[in-house]
């Protein structure tokens, strides 16, 4: 079966991203209108996490206790073995310090949500334990991310839960998350009909999200700091820590015993990071001078993973059919 040539493009979704940079990067809002684009970007943090909470079913919640093994084994490589990666990787010389901590960060970031379910799916692995492992790993993260980000980077500058950064988690990422999944039965089916306009507005957010970020990166020397052999160093450094991730979700599959469908499952509910939360949790947890450096090796790591992972699915659905 032949890889589409779709499937090598990048998303929209990631263009309007790298538009984002672009435009903060010539027009940087400044004086009152940062002002209003900064608290435009903290509501939108707030109405991220309140539709995570929302869109995620009671049934996910109970359906990971079932499968106890697999689940490990996937938090294990996303909240485990990520962090060890990126922390050696950040040590290699010539890293800005923000685009180091940007590396470390990958590794505390949760898994996502959609394109796991939606690769497993393609491959043919087992779609529940995906959907599932998600859900976990997004709710772990919600406690998990800060406290690894704080024990990973440390530092002047770098992620530290004080009582105001503990007060911001709470107030925008934990509060919304809860209230959003417990106002699930009276919005859920809102939210599961108007599925596609809840996703441009979380999209959107991202955007806008990224845009303030980089503004304030740009307003201090962002691009003055990082040249063009920095860039590449960081997209070598990315494509390093996707082949070891992905090396490894499949030889923990392997050696653990796990089912085919199980271990295609692994491969890309552990090897995933998600940008939406990367962006969110950046956005609360980093100055923000230093936020868009930190986020630029995430959003390179996540479209060199959706072109690796479109690969890989495309032959497990290949060795799928031909095992029929």
């Amino acid at each position: 079966m032949a890889v589409p040539l779709a499937r090598f493009r990048p998303d929209p979704f990631v263009l309007s991203l790298f538009a984002a940079i672009v435009l903060a990067s010539l027009l940087p809002p400044r004086g009152i209108m940062a002002d209003v684009f900064a608290w435009a970007a903290d509501a939108g943090i707030v109405l991220l996490f309140f539709l995570h909470g929302a869109k995620l079913s009671r049934e996910a919640i109970v359906g990971g206790v079932t499968h106890w093994r697999l689940h490990l084994v996937i938090l294990a490589v996303t909240f485990a073995f990520f962090p060890v990666c990126t922390i050696l990787l950040s040590t290699v010389p010539g890293l800005d310090e923000n685009l180091a901590r940007g590396l470390v960060f990958i590794g505390a970031v949760p898994s996502t949500m959609q394109s796991a379910v939606a690769f497993t799916a393609m491959a043919g692995g087992n779609v529940a334990g995906a959907v599932c492992a998600a859900a976990i790993s997004n709710m772990a993260a919600v406690f998990v991310t800060p406290s690894l980000s704080a024990l990973m980077a440390g530092g002047s500058g770098g992620a530290e839960i004080s009582g105001t950064a503990a007060l911001r988690i709470i107030l925008q990422l934990l509060v919304p998350f809860i209230v959003g999944h417990m106002l699930r039965p009276v919005i859920g089916d809102f939210v599961t009909r108007h599925k596609k306009a809840v996703g441009l507005a979380d999209k959107g957010t991202i955007v806008l999200i990224v845009f303030v970020a980089f503004g304030a990166s740009v307003r201090e020397g962002l691009w003055q700091r990082t040249g063009i052999e920095e860039l590449a160093l960081v997209i070598a450094l990315c494509l390093v820590l996707l082949v070891a991730v992905f090396t490894a979700a499949a030889l923990a599959g392997r050696y653990l015993g796990f089912s085919r469908e199980d271990r295609i499952t692994i491969q890309f509910a552990g090897s995933k990071k998600s940008l939406a939360a990367g962006v969110a949790f950046a956005g609360v947890l980093f100055p923000p001078a230093s936020v868009g450096a930190v986020m630029l090796p995430l959003m390179i790591f996540h479209q060199a993973q959706m072109i690796v992972s479109a690969l890989l699915a495309a032959r497990w659905a290949r060795e799928g059919v031909q095992s029929d």
